[in-house]
């Protein structure tokens, strides 16, 4: 005996049985199966025996009668028992009483210049047939909503292994599997290449699995990467393209799920996805699904080794130009040392200590020089976590002054200092405020003419705005107003070859990263002001505890170096 078991729809849970040599009607009609979906026509479908086997048929239905998600035209068909019938939103099996042993069910997605023979077989007995196609049209909208996020994803992100992780995340949420792995070859070029886990991933990780290992069959992702082709079984353990690989077995691979990831004629490796629940069966619209899938993480993995390739070119460039303009840098400090090492030597095979005094002052400067570059190369290149505490800033500043001040004194520059009385201490991290102090501090002296030179550094607190101001002026040459904002990057430099391009490019990023800024007020030939301005709430502490602060740098030591 054969009968209609309904899956969904309104009448889910009825069963029709087929009397042996009657033609039975599906529709809404008095003479049809009594089916009360509002969607089904009144005359939707024939079905029709002859001698021992059943056919259907469409009867010009508004919403059409789809097979195992085919839809049939008005030539009837042959059914067979487990085939899965779609009216409106009624989902019928055509299912036997007895079902048969060892029933199966397979599907191939294949490039169109491939021979592939499809099969559809589903065992009736298993309510796995629950999952089976949904409806066309909600699948197709489902789909191209999955598609969508996997673009946005791939278009959000070069970094592959964010990609995979992202695109497996996509796949549980959807197709909900037990278990999922991406594999990608070492070498896509390269049929012969070996291919790696790049992404793992159970439901519910069993206690007997290692952490990070899944038991891969190699017969399913083979058959996969020989044919390039996306392949589906719903009872893997029983599928003759499957039966000498053990590990099937070996693993209770009920259903799976395996697709290239490719772009044109290059596979990059496989998607597969698989369940061993005996309840659950991947459809062919998931299969479908999975292939786009495969596809678009094929077109994703291509473009990100375009960019990383383009990346890692434009960081050599970077490099290049980083090396050409410190290499001037350090050749001018190495020239400065050798003349004051020629000076002292001579000094020291005359006995003269005179002419030694004379030459120290040169190693000092160039030894004080090629100390400013290294720190400035640290800070500019190194990510590092502020310090934050509550410092006075009168002592930064007197610290700072006492190492610069022998440098005024050899060019006969003025200093002058205009502190402010009422200035709080305020969160900063002494050693980068000193850093900052110092560059500006050592540009302004380079920048002042020798005898007629004068440098002002004046602070100031504004309590309305808790702000705490730093300005150095200098009396210099002055910077183009259309140099202002190139002054600040990286290698820029107006001292020739005496300069580094680092000094402000590091004191702007160690500024913003208190929460402050840094601006530049200059005319040429008026001299140069560079104002600081830092945040002076405790705010900036964020919820960390008030600290004492640190002991500044030694000015004698820092000399001594």
């Amino acid at each position: 005996m054969l009968v209609l078991d309904v899956l969904q729809g309104p009448d889910r849970g009825m069963k029709f049985q087929l009397p042996d040599g009657e033609p039975q009607l599906i529709g809404r009609s008095s003479e049809s199966l009594p089916l009360t979906d509002a969607t089904v026509s009144r005359r939707h479908a024939e079905l029709t025996p002859d001698d021992s086997k059943w056919f259907l048929r469409d009867l010009d239905s508004s919403n059409g009668t789809f097979v195992n998600g085919e839809r049939i035209a008005r030539e009837r068909i042959e059914l067979s028992p487990g085939d899965q019938i779609r009216c409106g939103s009624t989902l019928m099996v055509f299912a036997a009483t007895t079902p048969p042993e060892n029933a199966s069910m397979v599907q191939v997605i294949a490039p169109q210049d491939m021979d592939v023979t499809v099969e559809r077989r589903i065992d009736p007995n298993e309510e796995s047939v629950i999952l089976a196609e949904p409806d066309p049209v909600k699948a197709a909208n489902d789909h191209l909503r999955v598609i969508y996020q996997l673009t946005a994803l791939t278009a959000s992100t070069v970094d592959r292994d964010t990609l995979l992780e992202g695109v497996m995340s996509l796949i549980f949420e959807e197709l909900r599997p037990d278990r999922g792995f991406i594999l990608l070859k070492e070498d896509p070029a390269d049929p012969d290449s070996r291919l790696q886990p790049a992404v793992m991933r159970y439901k519910e990780r069993p206690l007997t699995v290692e952490e990070g290992h899944i038991p891969v069959s190699q017969t399913i992702i083979q058959h996969t990467l020989a044919r390039g082709e996306g392949i589906l079984s719903t009872n893997a353990m029983n599928d003759m393209r499957f039966r000498a690989g053990d590990s099937v077995r070996a693993y209770g691979i009920r259903s799976a799920i395996c697709v290239p990831i490719r772009t044109r004629q290059r596979i990059h490796g496989v998607i597969h996805i698989d369940s061993s629940m005996a309840q659950f069966t991947f459809t062919e619209s998931q299969l479908n699904l999975a292939n786009a899938i495969g596809q678009h993480t094929g077109l994703a993995l291509a473009n990100t080794q375009l960019v990383q390739s383009r990346m890692l070119t434009e960081r050599l460039a970077a490099m290049g130009q980083t090396v050409a303009w410190l290499s001037h840098s350090i050749k001018n400090i190495l020239q400065g040392l050798r003349g004051g090492a020629d000076a002292v030597q001579l000094a020291l095979n005359r006995g003269d200590l005179n002419l030694a005094k004379e030459g120290w002052p040169i190693l000092a400067r160039n030894l004080d020089r090629i100390y400013g570059l290294t720190m400035n190369m640290l800070a500019f290149s190194k990510q590092r976590k502020l310090e934050l505490e509550l410092t006075p800033l009168g002592p930064v500043i007197q610290e700072v002054v006492q190492l610069i001040q022998d440098s005024c004194d050899r060019k006969r520059v003025g200093l002058v200092l205009d502190l402010a009385q009422d200035m709080p201490p305020i969160p900063l991290d002494a050693y980068a405020i000193h850093q900052v102090l110092m560059n500006l501090l050592t540009n302004a002296i380079e920048a002042v003419p020798a005898r007629t030179g004068l440098i002002t550094l004046k602070t100031q607190f504004l309590p309305q705005k808790h702000e705490a101001l730093i300005s150095v002026a200098d009396n210099g040459c002055g910077i183009d107003p259309e140099r202002h904002e190139e002054i600040f990057e990286a290698f820029r430099s107006t001292k020739g070859q005496r300069g580094t391009g680092l000094g402000l490019a590091v004191t702007r990023k160690i500024v913003q990263e208190h929460g402050g800024s840094v601006q530049v007020e200059s005319d040429p030939g008026q001299g140069a002001t560079f104002i600081i301005s830092l945040p002076s709430d405790r705010a900036a502490l964020g919820s960390a505890e008030t600290r004492l602060p640190r002991p500044l740098p030694s000015a004698e030591l820092d000399k001594d170096f």
